[in-house]
């Protein structure tokens, strides 16, 4: 079975402008040009194919307008936006059941929203499917291998459903650099080594874009680092990545933006540095004598977390810290630290928010 249990063949259906329904027998049109859908950004080469599509902005990569999805009565995307750049990088962050996966899978016609318009590399996936999964690399979050296939076997096989485009000097170097054996059979494979072989297939023709679904799961930290070095790698010839996760260092290392999605929506996009920079910062002062802490909370946006005793205190602030260091030039300071969050404490502030939403 092709990753994500696609068939090229599969019928396809146009989808809606914003706020419409998905109808088999309704179709859009809007304005075209003529999109060079073989040509590639140096990550790769291919044959050239002409596709008459939708006019995109040249640096969004991928477009997604007021994504509704739902699962019988449960709504799992409630008007989701999202764009994706050019080359660069694009950690998508959230838990288990937060509308990762079905996102992804909406990007590439795996599944149908019931609202909304998608657009990847200046196409529409449910016009031509074909001709954005060609030029898209993809792992699903559960890659079903067959089991009766060697590695290569599994990896001639995705090559083919691919019209034959992938490198295999290159297939020989990925196998090296994951120590993985491609004469193995799929069936003699642990759950992270069938893992390596979806992030083979998924990089394998040098695609300009990279939807990766959790790509270190069930990986040793060996192996994740050198999947992170692999996605650098493939941004660094042109390609865009767009890989979700619930793995907030991994996206720090590597992800120039994040998008955080909490039940199904997008609650935050931002720049990795901006994101941690805005937030709150944790202060430790010192004093070469004793202090009235009061003084120092009165500055507005300030939390006094630890009073100490008047000689140190911690405390926190949001965002900039001007008017504390302000305040702080009339006091006799001896030392100042100053604490970032990590991404990881952003992710989780979010997700506070929403329990006591729920609550």
């Amino acid at each position: 079975m092709h990753p994500g249990g696609f068939s090229p063949g599969r019928a396809c259906r146009i989808l809606p402008q914003i706020g419409q329904e998905v109808k088999p027998n309704r179709l859009a049109r809007g304005p075209t040009s003529w999109y060079n859908a073989g040509a590639t950004n140096g990550w790769g080469s291919s044959k050239t194919q002409f596709v008459k599509e939708a006019r995109i902005n040249e640096q969004t990569v991928v477009i997604a307008q007021g994504l509704v999805k739902f699962y019988g009565n449960f709504q799992a995307l409630y008007g989701l936006n999202l764009e994706v750049r050019r080359g660069e990088i694009f950690g998508f962050l959230g838990p288990n059941g937060a509308g990762k996966t079905t996102t992804i899978r909406c990007l590439l016609d795996l599944i149908h929203p019931n609202w909304g318009t998608v657009r990847v590399l200046g196409l529409n996936p449910q016009a031509n499917p074909v001709a954005v999964r060609a030029r898209t690399g993809y792992l699903p979050g559960e890659l079903h291998l067959e089991p009766s296939l060697t590695v290569e076997g599994a990896l001639r096989y995705f090559n083919a459903l691919r019209g034959n485009k992938g490198d295999w000097d290159f297939v020989r170097q990925l196998a090296s650099r994951f120590d993985l054996d491609l004469k193995s059979p799929i069936k003699n494979l642990s759950h992270g080594n069938k893992q390596k072989v979806g992030v083979v297939q998924a990089l394998m023709h040098r695609p300009e874009l990279l939807l990766l679904d959790e790509p270190t799961l069930g990986l040793d930290p060996l192996m994740q680092q050198e999947v992170l070095r692999l996605l650098k790698e493939a941004r660094a010839g042109g390609a865009t990545v767009f890989f979700s996760s619930h793995i907030m260092s991994e996206v720090e290392a590597v992800a120039e933006r994040v998008g955080i999605i909490r039940r199904g929506e997008l609650v935050e996009v931002a720049e990795t540095a901006t994101l941690i920079n805005r937030a709150l910062r944790r202060i430790k002062v010192r004093f070469k004598q004793p202090v009235d802490s009061s003084l120092l909370a009165k500055v507005p946006g300030v939390t006094l977390l630890s009073p100490g005793d008047g000689t140190s205190m911690l405390l926190q602030v949001p965002g900039e810290m001007d008017g504390l260091i302000k305040t702080l030039a009339g006091f006799p300071v001896s030392d100042f630290e100053t604490e970032r969050p990590s991404l990881e404490e952003i992710f989780l502030a979010y997700y506070e928010a929403d329990r006591k939403e729920v609550k």
